[in-house]
């Protein structure tokens, strides 16, 4: 079928875009906001996808402040209106890679909002993102990062919180293609061979998007269980990459290395703090004091998993006809702690692992900038260099 985005001359198939070039229900396409402030200890996060081989689309929006994390999620069938509208929601291309706008209506969850979300540098297209397993490609993607400042407003129980951009920032990244198998639609393990990935995994994932004034940037370092960082057979693509921005096209700094010094709150894989040291392209050295405000939100209410929907499903699958909203609300002040899915799967010990940071920044001539930024942790398995 025809959708409005077949007017623009983007086809890379002999198809319409509503028909993609693989079957595989791990295909999606969809984007990440987050709007933050370290002063209000506040993070918005939003996220819509499309799944065109389920017909399906579907999102949430969720606010943690103060450990407490609310949740709106939405879903449809995606072909009966080809419009990155669901429901309450809808998603706005104001000026590509400027202004984008993030609406949501009236509902039941009694969370509204209206924000603006403007670049402050330009999107970084981050290295092709490829991981296999059995021969298969089970993760064949391109995402790009951007950061940004946030203006509008944001109304809870009716109490509206200011969204001013001196002091709140932005995340989000734009990714395509086939992401990792995710039940329930994925296949049931008993009927495969053993679990036999190959290559070199991954242990640590450490991202941060920030901005501080006029100076905005991204990075990301992964490393294997060892602490080096080597090409891995993993979702997140290569072990270090990042761009540092002052002003939209007034200084630009590609970043070539990076290391960090990570602190952890004792007994707890959870980021007490973190000392990251980078080196541009010049070799001049920048340092990044990251410390965390408040607790990390929890993505387990966001939709990806299965079970995080209330009836055990997910984003990708059917909820029902029409337009589906549902929304919690948990208090995830004190972490780790046991969380249960709708599906009825323990999650024990679980801790966020997306921070609300602030973040203060040392050029290599001397210049100082403090923001905020959207931290990422993963640490996954054993990690040698931090006794893991």
């Amino acid at each position: 079928m025809l959708s409005p985005y077949d007017e623009l001359p983007v086809h890379q198939t002999p198809y319409p875009l509503s028909m993609v070039a693989t079957t595989d229900n791990g295909f999606d396409d969809g984007y990440f906001f987050g709007a933050f402030s370290a002063e209000d200890r506040m993070f918005c996060f939003s996220g819509l996808r499309i799944n065109p081989n389920t017909d399906m689309i579907g999102g949430y929006l969720g606010v943690m402040r103060d450990g407490i994390q609310r949740t709106v999620r939405f879903s449809r069938t995606w072909r009966e209106l080809c419009e990155t509208t669901v429901g309450p929601f809808r998603f706005e291309v104001v000026e590509p890679y400027r202004h984008l706008r993030l609406t949501l209506a009236e509902n039941d969850s009694n969370m509204t909002c209206e924000l603006n979300w403007r670049g402050l540098a330009p999107a970084f297209l981050e290295a092709h993102h490829l991981a296999t397993h059995r021969g298969r490609a089970t993760t064949d993607q391109s995402r790009y990062a951007q950061p940004g400042v946030v203006d509008g407003w944001i109304d809870i129980d009716g109490e509206r919180t200011v969204v001013d951009p001196s002091h709140w920032y932005g995340s989000r990244d734009h990714s395509w293609g086939v992401y990792f198998d995710r039940p329930p639609l994925a296949a049931a393990p008993k009927w495969l061979p053993p679990s036999d990935p190959g290559g070199i995994p991954r242990a640590l994932r450490f991202w941060t998007l920030f901005g501080a004034g006029d100076l905005g940037g991204f990075y990301a370092i992964h490393e294997d269980p060892q602490g080096r960082q080597v090409p891995m057979n993993d979702t997140f693509g290569t072990p270090f990459e990042g761009q540092f921005h002052v002003g939209w096209d007034k200084e630009v700094y590609p970043l070539v290395a990076g290391r960090h010094e990570l602190r952890l709150v004792p007994g707890t894989r959870l980021l007490a703090g973190a000392t990251i040291t980078l080196t541009d392209r010049d070799g001049g050295t920048w340092t990044q004091e990251v410390e965390p405000v408040g607790p990390p939100w929890v993505t387990s209410t966001i939709g990806y998993q299965g079970g995080s929907w209330k009836d055990g499903g997910s984003m990708r699958t059917y909820h029902g006809p029409g337009v589906t909203v549902e929304w919690d609300q948990f208090d995830f002040s004190v972490q780790p702690f046991d969380h249960t899915r709708y599906d009825g799967a323990l999650q024990a010990g679980l801790h966020g692992k997306e921070y609300l940071s602030r973040v203060t920044t040392t050029a290599p001539d001397g210049r100082q900038w403090v923001g905020a930024g959207h931290t990422e942790l993963f640490l996954d398995g054993p990690y040698e260099p931090l006794g893991l």
